[in-house]
């Protein structure tokens, strides 16, 4: 769950301090398997939903790609209206160039996050109610945005693990 912090900014300190213990990539003795329980821990800070009863899919088009969380149980009402809700917010953020959540969960260096957020008036972003949850799909004719969202939707896939899959 998001963290409510009292003080101004103190959230923003926290991740940043993630970030620095994180640092870039997987390099400096760090694992894949280390990487990604960091992003499940922060993706438990920024997400409102459980990362363990939910699935991230990210298929890839030619103008862009499509993003769907789900619920691992269809019946879960509960997972269902906090991915709905969080995915309504995202595409606000994202729709004013607003990457800063993804970048908090990832990293700074996130791949596709700079070219998104300089070029984000060229990127529709649309938002989907599913049975099971939602699904945010992102379409621009740009060919350099096409290759930021596929690296973006690369580097997801990757971080959360077993948490997400190519679609």
């Amino acid at each position: 769950m998001r963290s409510d912090n009292s003080r101004p900014g103190a959230g923003r300190l926290a991740a940043i301090a993630t970030l620095a213990l994180l640092g870039a990539g997987c390099s400096g003795g760090t694992t894949v398997a280390d990487r990604q329980a960091v992003v499940a821990q922060r993706g438990a800070q920024v997400m409102p939903f459980d990362l363990d009863a939910t699935t991230h899919t990210f298929t890839k088009t030619e103008t862009g790609g499509v993003q769907l969380v789900t619920a691992d149980d269809p019946e879960d009402q509960a997972q269902i209206d906090l991915i709905r809700g969080h995915l309504q917010v995202e595409r606000d953020n994202f729709a004013r160039g607003d990457f800063d959540d993804p970048a908090r969960i990832h990293g700074m260096d996130m791949p596709g996050v700079a070219e998104l957020s300089a070029g984000y008036t060229d990127i529709t972003v649309t938002y989907e109610e599913l049975p099971d949850g939602a699904g945010l799909t992102y379409t621009s004719g740009k060919p350099d945005l096409i290759d930021a969202i596929h690296a973006w939707f690369d580097r997801q896939v990757m971080d959360h693990g077993e948490h997400a899959r190519s679609g």
